[in-house]
């Protein structure tokens, strides 16, 4: 288990919904898939990138509602940035994608 964390370090966070508009197989990649996620008006349009090539298909994934934190440093990969980080549970075989219902908007605030 990891150290304790207080209320304080978990409201840095942003984690927020959003709607995977785009996902794609970068051909320079065997193991990523490349994202664009929309968080409405208020954040608009991310690029992030997932080691989950290997589980899912891009295409089993556009229209779905995501958690995501927003406010990580951005990470180089190939020549761009993933801009934030899709939560996942660590499944017994896979990762297992987070989805949220359709009732909730993207941008929402995940607490």
């Amino acid at each position: 288990m990891k150290d304790l964390i207080n209320y304080e370090d978990f409201v840095k966070l942003e984690i927020r919904a959003g709607l995977i508009m785009e996902a794609l197989a970068p051909e320079w990649s065997e193991k990523l898939i490349k994202y664009v996620i929309d968080f409405g008006e208020e954040v608009g349009k991310r690029t992030l990138f997932s080691g989950i090539r290997a589980w899912y298909k891009p295409e089993e994934l556009v229209g779905k509602k995501v958690p995501v934190i927003l406010n990580m440093t951005p990470k180089k990969m190939g020549k761009e940035y993933s801009e934030g980080m899709v939560l996942m549970v660590d499944g017994k075989e896979k990762p297992v994608m987070i989805f949220l219902d359709d009732e909730v908007e993207i941008g929402s605030v995940v607490r």
